[in-house]
């Protein structure tokens, strides 16, 4: 599935400059671009700078019990460090992005947990119903705490598993980390568990 969004974002990305074919992408994808080759020939790769992944992202505050809506942020509340979701407890952070939907994500919330105090992701991932022992395998993979607690539910109606884990148990994880970084981390995460998806067709 990654393998199709991919060749289809190149398709529906190209850019004439200065009579070349271009495409603009990140470190990321141009790794997994070169790994499967499938860079049309006459078409070459740009790397975007690392720091404008989120630019265009749609982000907003919400109310954690009401869910309702606080305020659309830009990309400036990004700087912000995560442990703003400690100050404000009653908050949760929607995004979407239009690289989320490369790997099947249509939008990220991400909160801080009352009962236990970690940070909290949580998404709708497009897949089957038949992947739940590789999704299973590769998140206890990813964790660095043997004890980490995640969630999957698949929903039927909807093709999507709805997916709960904590931050804190992700490598790199630090309270110290901008809302950027954690995201950055996050990208990275579901990059990687779409590609082993991908592996296991």
């Amino acid at each position: 599935m990654l393998k199709a969004r991919m060749k289809t974002f190149i398709e529906n990305h190209i850019e004439n400059v200065e009579g070349k074919k271009i495409v603009k992408v990140f470190q990321q994808e141009k790794e997994y671009i070169d790994k499967y080759q499938l860079l049309q020939e006459g078409i070459t790769i740009v790397e975007n700078e690392d720091t404008s992944r989120f630019i265009n992202a749609y982000i907003e505050r919400g109310n954690k019990e009401t869910e309702e809506f606080l305020g659309e942020e830009t990309k400036e509340f990004l700087q912000k460090p995560i442990a703003y979701f400690k100050k404000e407890k009653n908050e949760f952070m929607y995004m979407e992005l239009e690289w989320f939907e490369l790997v099947g994500v249509d939008a990220v919330s991400f909160e801080v947990d009352d009962a236990f105090g970690t940070y909290n992701v949580m998404f709708g991932l497009k897949l089957q119903k038949k992947f739940l022992e590789k999704i299973k395998y590769f998140i206890k993979n990813k964790f660095i705490h043997e004890d980490a607690k995640f969630e999957l539910l698949f929903d039927g109606n909807e093709g999507i598993w709805n997916i709960n884990f904590s931050l804190n148990d992700l490598e790199g994880f630090s309270e110290e980390m901008t809302i950027e970084e954690a995201f950055k981390g996050i990208y990275q995460f579901l990059f990687e568990l779409a590609e082993t998806a991908d592996q296991a067709e």
